[in-house]
Parts: C-alpha cells; sequence; structure tokens
C-alpha cells in the first residue's frame, strides 16, 4: 500500500494565508533558542483571522510527491528519505510548519509586497515546486541546512497560482538544523537570495537584510536599568524596573515584532536543559501572543480580526514537536521517535480542546501556620 503526499494539490500555504473569504495575515513571529546542554529549539507563533483546523501530522519516510509548476503543470517528483513531524491545517498532508528526524526544522511566513518567484523555462518544469511545496519538500529530502540550501538551489520554484486562493501565494522560509544554524530563504525580483540568520529571528515583510538594517534604530536598548542622572541640581531616576528598555516597539507590526523578538530571545538568561529552553520559548512568545480584537482589518466589507491560533516550539535535538492553541494553553507534544517513521499512512493528532481551569478549592487547601 503506498501513501502519497501530493504537494501539488496542498491548499495551504504555512498557516499565513487563506483561501475564499478569509484574508491572508502577516503576523507570525519566529524565534530560535540554544541551551546550555546543546539542544536547539526552533519556536514560532501562527495568526490568522479564522480558525484553519489544524492538526500535529506525521509523514513517514517514501512518502510520495508531485510539484506543481506555473501554467498548471506537474513538477518535480519523487519520493522523501526522511520521515516529518508538524502542523498542518484543514486536515491536509501538508506541513505548516514542522522538523524532520535528522533535525532540520522548515516554515514559511507571509511575505506579501515582495515575494516575486522565479521564471520557469520549458526545461525546467521537472525540478520546479510550488511556493508553498517548499517546507514540505525540504524536510523529507534534506538532513540539515547545509543539505538544504543546496536543494534549494537545486530546484526551481515559479509562480504557480494556488487554484483556491486564487493567487501566486507571497512566502518567504526560515530553516534551522540541529547544528544551531539558521538560514532565511527569499525569492525578490525573481532571484533567489539566501541570507544566514544567527539570530534566529523572522517575521515578515519587508525583506531580511531590511530588519537586520533596522535594528541600528534600536542599539541603545539594554537589559540594564539606566542609572539616574543630575540636572540644574535635580536628581531623575526611573519609575522603576525596565528603563533600558524604553523605546522598544510594542505594536504588532512586523517590523516592530523582529525587534522585540531579537531583544527578547537575546536577553533571556540561558536555558539549562532542552525542555528549560521549551518553557523558555513559549514564554518569549507570549510577548507576540495576538488577541482576538487587537489586530483588525477589512475584507469584502467584513471586518476581520487576526489572533495567534497556536503557538510550536520544535525540539531539533530530540525531534519533538511541541504545541499550544489559542482555545487550549496547555503544552501538548509529539515525540517523532515513539512513531512508526515506516508507516504506510500519515498519522495526525487533533490539536482541539477547551482550556481546564483546575478548582482547587475542594481539597480546602492548608493551613497556614504561624512563624
Amino acid at each position: 500500500m503506498k501513501h502519497h503526499t501530493t504537494l501539488g494539490i496542498v491548499l495551504f500555504v504555512a498557516g499565513c494565508m487563506l483561501s475564499g473569504s478569509v484574508r491572508p495575515t502577516a503576523a507570525c513571529t519566529g524565534i530560535h533558542i540554544k541551551t546550555q546542554d546543546g539542544s536547539v529549539l526552533a519556536a514560532r507563533t501562527l495568526e490568522f483571522a479564522a480558525n484553519l483546523q489544524s492538526e500535529v501530522i506525521v509523514i513517514p519516510r517514501a512518502a510520495e510527491f508531485v510539484g506543481a509548476a506555473p501554467g498548471d503543470r506537474p513538477g518535480l517528483t519523487g519520493k522523501s528519505k526522511y520521515a516529518v513531524l508538524g502542523a498542518n491545517g484543514f486536515g491536509l498532508p501538508a506541513i505548516v510548519d514542522g522538523l524532520n528526524e535528522r533535525g532540520l526544522a522548515v516554515a514559511i511566513f507571509y511575505f506579501p509586497g515582495y515575494a516575486k518567484y522565479q521564471e520557469i523555462a520549458t526545461n525546467d518544469v521537472g525540478k520546479t515546486i510550488a511556493p508553498w511545496q517548499l517546507p514540505t519538500y525540504l524536510l523529507g529530502q534534506c538532513a540539515n541546512v547545509d543539505e538544504a540550501v543546496r536543494a534549494v538551489r537545486a530546484v526551481r520554484v515559479g509562480a504557480a497560482v494556488q487554484k483556491d486562493m486564487n493567487m501566486v501565494p507571497p512566502c518567504h522560509y526560515v530553516l534551522h538544523d540541529a547544528g544551531g544554524r539558521c538560514v532565511v530563504v527569499e525569492y525578490v525580483g525573481g532571484e533567489l537570495s539566501i541570507h544566514e540568520n544567527p539570530l534566529g529571528v523572522i517575521t515578515n515583510s519587508p525583506d531580511f537584510p531590511w530588519h537586520v538594517t533596522n535594528l541600528r534604530n534600536y542599539v541603545n536598548l539594554t537589559v540594564n536599568n539606566v542609572p539616574p542622572i543630575d540636572l540644574s541640581g535635580l536628581r531623575f531616576g526611573s519609575f522603576g524596573q525596565g528603563s533600558g528598555m524604553l523605546g522598544l516597539p510594542g505594536d504588532f507590526t512586523p517590523p516592530s515584532r523582529f525587534v522585540r523578538a531579537v531583544a527578547f530571545s537575546q536577553s533571556a538568561l540561558p536555558a539549562a536543559t532542552a525542555r528549560d529552553g521549551v518553557l523558555q520559548a513559549f514564554h518569549i512568545l507570549n510577548q507576540f501572543d495576538i488577541p482576538k480584537g487587537a489586530v483588525r482589518g477589512a475584507e469584502h466589507g467584513q471586518e476581520t480580526s487576526d489572533y495567534t491560533l497556536w503557538t510550536s516550539v520544535a525540539d531539533l535535538t530530540h525531534h519533538r514537536y511541541y504545541f499550544r492553541t489559542f482555545e487550549n494553553s496547555r503544552i501538548r507534544m509529539i515525540d517523532l521517535h515513539q512513531m512508526d517513521l515506516d508507516a504506510k499512512t500519515i498519522k495526525k493528532f487533533s490539536m482541539g480542546g477547551d482550556e481546564v481551569i483546575e478548582n482547587l478549592s475542594a481539597n480546602h487547601g492548608d493551613e497556614l501556620r504561624s512563624r
């Protein structure tokens, strides 16, 4: 029995776009964490204006795939080498954000106004995939960022129209591996650009070099409180903690989120273990959690409101995928090595479920004794 991962019919692009009446969003934030025991973690938020019905899926080894080229032509075909774990959308066999059994992680982030893909000549069709297919392809074929960069250079990504969206989805990509290397892949002006990303941070538009340059506007920020100053015999001190970060942008635009993600991920105290790092990553990404109603737009005359559907952490060292959702803040995990990596079908795990509020009053509490 063969199992198929037909990338050419995938309707979903990395959690950051949707067909029909729901508009695309551009509010996802990604970071990475390196812990003292050598573990590497890749973490991100996913924002949208509607429930994407995401599941965690496991795509086994030898999954077949079919690429899509512009003009509704079949592109690159083959079978994957590695098993893949991550989140999908709408029950589809495509990874929105995930990792493979070798510790490579790949995710798509929305990139409006900047993405322009490669021209596809007739003799390139057989090595072409669509923009939304790149993460699943790389995770299935590559063991680390070095291999993934070579694979990206060997394939062509063309302006294939996603029929249900009636558009060519604008994307850029972040790649992490268990060795700690991170790169950003962008297609701008029809050319492939690969940017080293030692900060491990990504948001959305503008392009990655612009965000790095923009950090120069915030070199004054520090984790240390600003000392008091004397002016004309008067002494002025800060009102309280955090004065060193005064001026850190707090809005939800991609440039502001990029600066904030760098500030928090770089200033966080080192986590000792992978477990500590997982918890630290979730705490950092709390700073990017968008409540319903804080980010609003309009589509087809109706108001839309983006919010944080789910947040994930991929442990690239131990090959585990952690997540929590808007409806349930409890952290849940899937361990890839507890799965059958040579299974004949794709397995799925529900991300659904409501928050559980524990009632502690039944035990009447413990007696507080005076000292």
